[in-house]
This record gives C-alpha cells, sequence and structure tokens, in this order.
C-alpha cells in the first residue's frame, strides 16, 4: 500500500520522544520556527535517520530514570552520525550516560521555574542573556558531563543544567525550552534549528499545500476516492486538498449517524455544497444506535463507531463504482492519542485505533502529520470559509462520548439539547473564538431535585470549556459567573431529564478534553 511521504526537498528535524508529557510540544515549536519535524521513537535506527538525511535530532523529556533496566536508549551510532543533537531533561541525562558522564538522583528534585546563568557561551545559547528564567521538572540530574564537554550553564540546585561539545555538535539542557516559562526557550530552539543545524526555515503553509497535492496525485494516481466528512475543519481540509488532487474523482460521503450536534446535518450538507464538493448523504442513525445499544465502555464506543463508519464507506464506494481510496481528515493529536511510539494509548479515536484490521479501501490521509493550528492556517489558505474553518472541534464518535455509560434516543436528545444551549450562550457572549471547545456531557449520575414543589431524580450535566493552542494539553476557561448562571438555567429548565449542572475545571493532563 503506497502512502504519503514526508514533503520532499525540505530540512527534517527528528524529535525522538521519551514519553515526557512535553514531547510533542517541542515538535510544535519547530515546526513554528517553519522547519518540518517529525516525532519518532526512541530506538529507531541512526542509520534510518541518514537515510532521512535529518539536519538535527532532539531528544524528548520523559518520566523515567536513566538507570532504570528497561528504560528507553538510543541507538548509540545516533552521536556518530553527524549531525547536531540537542538532549532536553531526560534527553540530556540519557546523552550523558551513553557517552560517558555521570547522572544520579538529586538531593533537591526542581520542578517549576529556576534562575538559569550561563556560564560558557557556546551555540545555541551564544547571545543570550547571561541570566534568565527557565522551567525545570526534574528529579535526577547529571552530575558529571561526559568527556569532551564543557558546562555551559547551571542552576542553584543543578550544577550541570546545561552542557555542549561544540566539536561534535552535541548539547544537553536540563531545562524544557519548549514550554512558555522558559522565558528565551523559543530563542533557545530557533537558534539551534537555524545556526547549529543551518536549518532555512521553509516549511510554509503554501510549500505544504503543493506539495501535498502532488503527493495525493501520486498516491492515487488514476483511482478514484471516497471522503469521510464530518462538516468539520480537518475533514473539509483533507476532501479540499484530495479534490485539488483528482478533481471529480472524488466523492465526498457524509454519514448521519444520528450522534451530531443539533441542526448540525443540514448546516455540514450546505457548507459542503459551498466547497464545489461532490457529496452523498447517508442516512445510519439507526444501524449505529443498533450496534451501540447496551454499550457502556468507551473504549467500546469508539471501536464500534470506527467499524461502522468504514463498513458505509465500503458500501457506498461499491454503489459508486469502483473506489479504491478513503480520504480521513486524521491529524497528529489523533494518532498521538491512539498511541504511537512511546506514548501511551490515550483512547483510540474511531479514525486511527478505532479501525478494523481488516479493510477494502486504502487510507488518504493528507493532514496526519499536522496539528490544529495547522491544519486551520491550511483551510484559510485554501479558502474555506472562516466559520467553518474556526468550528470547534467535534470528534468522530460524536455526541456517543458526550454521553456517559449506554447510548439511547432519549439520552442523546438531552445532551444534544443541552450542548445547543452551551453553544449558544458562549456565542452570545462573544468568547467562541477564543475558546478551543465548549460543550455538554451527560454523565451517568443521577440526583434528586425540587423543581415546581415536586421532587425529582434526573441526570447531571457537565459544562466543559477549555482553551488551547492545539489540544494537546488544554486549561479550563475561566467562565464568568453570570454566564454560567445563564447556561445553567436554561439548561434545567429546557432539558426535562437533567436536574443539575455541574462546571468541569480540570486541566489536560491530568483529565482529557472530552469526557471519554
Amino acid at each position: 500500500m503506497k502512502e504519503l511521504e514526508s514533503p520532499p526537498r525540505h530540512d527534517v528535524i527528528a524529535v525522538l520522544d521519551f514519553g515526557g508529557q512535553y514531547a510533542h510540544l517541542i515538535a510544535r515549536r519547530v515546526r513554528e520556527a517553519r522547519v518540518y519535524c517529525e516525532v519518532f521513537p526512541p530506538g529507531v535506527p541512526a542509520a534510518e535517520l541518514g537515510r532521512r538525511g535529518v539536519r538535527g535530532v532532539i531528544l524528548s523529556g520523559g518520566p523515567r530514570s536513566v538507570y532504570e533496566p528497561d528504560a528507553p536508549r538510543v541507538d548509540p551510532g545516533l552521536f556518530d552520525l553527524g549531525v547536531p543533537v540537542l538532549g532536553i531533561c531526560y534527553g540530556m541525562q540519557l546523552m550523558a550516560a551513553q557517552l560517558g558522564g555521570v547522572v544520579e538522583p538529586a538531593r533537591h528534585r526542581e520542578y517549576g521555574s529556576a534562575e538559569f546563568e550561563v556560564l560558557e557561551a557556546l551555540p545555541p545559547w551564544d547571545g543570550l542573556p547571561r541570566r534568565s528564567t527557565v522551567w525545570m521538572s526534574h528529579g535526577d540530574l547529571v552530575r558529571s558531563a561526559p568527556p569532551g564537554f564543557t558546562v555551559t550553564g547551571r542552576t542553584a540546585n543543578t550544577e550541570v543544567a546545561a552542557m555542549a561539545d561544540p566539536q561534535r555538535r552535541l548539547y544537553g539542557v536540563q531545562f524544557h525550552p519548549e514550554v512558555v516559562h522558559t522565558v528565551h526557550g523559543r530563542d533557545l530552539l530557533q537558534r539551534f534549528l537555524y545556526d547549529v543545524c543551518g536549518c532555512r526555515g521553509d516549511w510554509t503553509t503554501g510549500s505544504f499545500i503543493d506539495e501535498t497535492v502532488a503527493a495525493i496525485r501520486r498516491q492515487v494516481g488514476d483511482g478514484r476516492a471516497v471522503a469521510g466528512l464530518s462538516g468539520g475543519v480537518d475533514s473539509a481540509v483533507a476532501a479540499t486538498l484530495v479534490h485539488r488532487a483528482i478533481g471529480d474523482r472524488l466523492t465526498c460521503v457524509f454519514v448521519d449517524h444520528g450522534l451530531l450536534r443539533a441542526g448540525e446535518a443540514e448546516q455540514v450538507l450546505e457548507a459542503v455544497r459551498d466547497l464545489g464538493l461532490k457529496v452523498v448523504h447517508v442516512d445510519a442513525r439507526d444501524r449505529f444506535l443498533s450496534r451501540l445499544e447496551g454499550v457502556s465502555d468507551p473504549e467500546a464506543k469508539r471501536k464500534i463507531i470506527g467499524e461502522v463508519f468504514v463498513r458505509v464507506f465500503e458500501e457506498e464506494a461499491r454503489r459508486l463504482g469502483p473506489v479504491d481510496f478513503l480520504v480521513q481528515g486524521t491529524v497528529y493529536p489523533d494518532v498521538i492519542e491512539s498511541g504511537t511510539g512511546s506514548a501511551a494509548v490515550i483512547k483510540s479515536h474511531h479514525n486511527v485505533g478505532g479501525l478494523p484490521e481488516r479493510m477494502h479501501l486504502t487510507l488518504v490521509e493528507p493532514l496526519r502529520l499536522l496539528f490544529k493550528d495547522e491544519v486551520r492556517r491550511v483551510g484559510l489558505e485554501l479558502g474555506l470559509p472562516e466559520d467553518l474553518v474556526w468550528r470547534h472541534p467535534f470528534p468522530g464518535p460524536g455526541l456517543a462520548i458526550r454521553v456517559l455509560g449506554p447510548v439511547d434516543a432519549e439520552r442523546l436528545e438531552a445532551v444534544r439539547r443541552a450542548d445547543a444551549v452551551v453553544v449558544e450562550e458562549i456565542r452570545r457572549a462573544g468568547l467562541y473564538r477564543s475558546l478551543w471547545q465548549c460543550f455538554a456531557v451527560l454523565t451517568d449520575s443521577r440526583s434528586v431535585g425540587v423543581m415546581g414543589d415536586q421532587r425529582t431524580y434526573g441526570w447531571t450535566v457537565a459544562v466543559r470549556a477549555v482553551t488551547s493552542d492545539d489540544g494537546m494539553t488544554a486549561d479550563w476557561a475561566r467562565l464568568p459567573h453570570d454566564l454560567l448562571e445563564r447556561i445553567a438555567l436554561r439548561i434545567v429548565n429546557e432539558v426535562p431529564a437533567v436536574n443539575r449542572v455541574v462546571y468541569d475545571i480540570t486541566s489536560k493532563p491530568p483529565g482529557t478534553i472530552e469526557w471519554e
């Protein structure tokens, strides 16, 4: 099966993921500097990176100790590859341990802000202030740098907070330059990318579009494709890119699985027709609800929905004629959360981990390596309407994972009506664009209430609103109290089965944005 290739002709930075909570934030920071990068598992062979022609390697942080028996390691040949390597936190400790330095538990663990002092102004921190605030998060530290390394920075609790071997272009920092709390972190990363690795900074939205369209043409050839269209920005951008590549040989299939928000089917069909895309509407509500009957486990829900989706697309493909390809709007956070490399499975996205093992269509996923903010920039460049581009993310499994416990028509209608209230009031308050997502969840908790002087025993709705840049991390939104009051009053008044509303103030991590 042919797959979309990585963008050609661009400098490539490899980020090796050791499972740290900030590992994929590094990739975003590199992309923001207009340099293409990909995330690899720790054990990727150095020869593979050499074959890919990477210009540099960044070793991420991670939760392990380098002296644990099964702690992740890198191919020793990486340090002889002849390309610059920057180790961050665990990445620096691992570099030190594998090259002859000494790593040991710290007497005083460092979590939070610290003052970093530059001792030797060597690349990539030459030209930066001699003292600055950095973000630390470590229990081990490098006690002695490896032979050939110079200690280039320290903090009050960490004597070796940065080290460098300019001859071999190997560098390490104990702090996290990828987080905003490290004041000059982005400057440090850019100096590594440009001054040390010699990157050109030519990874742009325009170049991505041109090269992806060309890659789609190579993959699909003279074939035909169907696109799974949900009406969200991911599937719309993916379909638009494929349409630009193969024209009318693409047919979009909009599957109404009965798990959509209020009025969504009509809005989606109108939007895609305005884009000039050929679309087929499939009403599969009864089919999905029948398969979901009595299912409570969220992973089981996602896998069932993923399988039924694919089967519906396969049936439509057979009906439409000879079709070999299925276009999906899979984005990078979907891939990460469904389990990749050293990242654990957080939840199986219906279009990644939820796919059936045997499929009759070849996947085309032009956005698979993009973060959501990058997808939006591509959408604007393609000329998609702003209302569509900035629409809040909506999970493919839809309201099925916003109903905790078994899914049925009555509970779906309750969460659908509650969700409509949340979105309407957020829009009316002028806050919709400032939020990453806002929605309602119908919990599986019931409680006693008093309505009209009568005892009630109704469901509890949780309201969720978060801010984020990419969906990988998120903070709960500090909504005005009067807005929350209006939302709660409307929900208990307009949704008969509900008598209590709570507001979720959990960030990601430790929670996820969706409840299931």
